[in-house]
């Protein structure tokens, strides 16, 4: 495969990720209010979903490793494409939410052998700069979720929004089995064994490399969901915001995680991995802390949340390719079940984040910048000592 199908494949397995969860967004008021349900039965087609893809990625890891990404890529975008119809028909939140979760389940095998190939084919450092690319091709495809979801809510409603995701997966699928190869070079034969895969897991979670890149890439992942979960409600309903001026408002953001992928690869040429994650990690700390002072106080205008919510963004875009490549960097022969580990931690933090602001999402925009700040706060701590640790142990 040439290096710019490679980029291509990287962008659409990646970005189905963003598509799935960022452009039913502005559909999600609508669809919440057409179906009777409460805002907490809303947030858990979200962090339910994210959940099903963190745990999938569990078992989608260690098959890859047996079959190959190849076979696995193929049941899981065919998976994907026949639960986002399910989806888009569903007559009922419960429904909606069961599509969701094997919607979360399929997603679960593209993003987890999108970063594994990245393994297979890559040095850690040369995957870093291949994953920022393909991270690149997301933050576009993030770039249009949301203002797509926004006209397709606004003009055909949140059914046909919901189908647009279907029509993404096809379209992946197609890609996939048109011309991509096989990039597992061997497989393992008993990666599926349970003392094997238990033995696997262990060495994987002991390696101190994995731990820190992979908590860096949980923790900068906690903010992005805290503002995907939160803000239609908070721009939406409490800012007035239409769902078209809203989705320009995120693609906004996602332009600015754009920049952070482009802004990632620049630094990793001069400065290399832990230099370039420690200035993410102020760009993450002073992006959180900024909103989560002005959250103080009850800011009535979308000026005043904007700015830091972009300077958070940009340290994401340069946290998440860091964050991915170093997690999987260590283990060549096992890049599957690291990829799976590391989308699961990310998985539980958003998970987590989810039921929190489920129950305390009120008639303020505290949920959301506190939320960041957290966040904020969580990514330097962990950019700044566990991954400045490595470098300092290496």
């Amino acid at each position: 495969m040439s290096r710019a199908f490679v980029v291509l494949a990287l962008s659409m397995l990646l970005g189905i990720q963003p598509v799935t969860t960022d452009l039913y967004l502005p559909a999600l008021p609508a669809l919440t209010q057409q179906l009777g349900a409460s805002v907490a039965q809303a947030q858990l087609t979200l962090s339910g979903l994210l959940l099903a893809f963190g745990l999938s990625q569990l078992v989608w890891g260690p098959v890859s490793d047996r079959f190959g990404r190849r076979p696995v890529l193929l049941v899981g975008l065919a998976t994907y494409v026949v639960a986002a119809i399910g989806c888009t028909f569903a007559p009922s939140m419960e429904a909606l939410l069961v599509g969701r979760i094997v919607q979360g389940v399929a997603m679960g095998a593209s993003v987890m052998c999108a970063r594994a190939l990245v393994r297979d084919l890559y040095t850690p450092e040369a995957g870093a700069r291949a994953i920022s690319k393909g991270l690149s091709g997301l933050g576009v495809i993030a770039c249009l979720s949301v203002p797509v979801g926004g006209l397709l809510a606004e003009f055909l409603g949140w059914r046909v929004a919901l189908g647009a995701l279907a029509v993404f997966g096809a379209l992946t699928f197609g890609l996939i089995v048109w011309h991509f190869k096989e990039t597992l070079p061997r497989r393992d034969p008993d990666a599926l064994r349970p003392r094997k895969l238990l033995q696997t897991w262990g060495t994987i979670l002991r390696h101190p490399t994995f731990r820190a890149f992979a908590l860096l890439a949980a923790s900068t992942y906690g903010g992005l969901f805290t503002l995907l979960a939160a803000s239609s409600f908070v721009f939406i309903r409490l800012l007035g915001l239409s769902r078209l001026e809203y989705g320009a408002l995120m693609m906004s953001t996602a332009l600015a995680y754009l920049v952070g992928t482009f802004l990632c690869r620049s630094l990793l040429r001069r400065f290399g991995v832990h230099k370039t994650v420690a200035i993410g990690g102020g760009l993450s700390l002073v992006g959180g802390s900024l909103l989560g002072v002005i959250g103080l106080f009850g800011p009535d205008r979308v000026w005043m949340l904007l700015p830091p919510v972009l300077i958070y963004m940009l340290g994401h875009g340069i946290h998440q390719p860091c964050g991915q490549a170093g997690a999987v960097g260590p283990f060549p022969q096992a890049a599957g079940a690291a990829s799976a580990l590391s989308g699961f931690l990310m998985m539980v933090f958003a998970f987590a984040m989810g039921q929190w602001l489920g129950a305390n999402m009120d008639d303020s925009v505290l949920p959301l910048t506190n939320g960041l700040w957290f966040w904020g706060v969580v990514t330097a701590a962990v950019a700044w000592g566990l991954v400045g640790r490595t470098q300092r142990e290496a």
